[in-house]
């Protein structure tokens, strides 16, 4: 990965009002997602495989990870 920041964007899942707030950066093989009250804080980093994998665990589908 380069050094470069990565371009961060609000969740679409974020609430608008409580300040709960996740965010997130792509980047060709990677997510990172992050607390958008402590951006300058750690962030969980997956590659694409593994997170879609996750997302479908959290959907329910019972082939995720398959």
């Amino acid at each position: 990965m380069s050094t470069s920041e990565p371009a961060w964007f609000k969740s679409s899942y974020s609430s608008s009002g409580s300040g709960d707030c996740v965010e997130v950066a792509l980047t060709p093989s990677t997510i990172h997602v992050r607390d958008s009250k402590n951006p300058r804080g750690p962030h969980l980093t997956a590659s694409r495989t593994p997170w879609a994998d996750f997302l479908a665990h959290l959907a329910g589908d019972p082939g995720a990870g398959a």
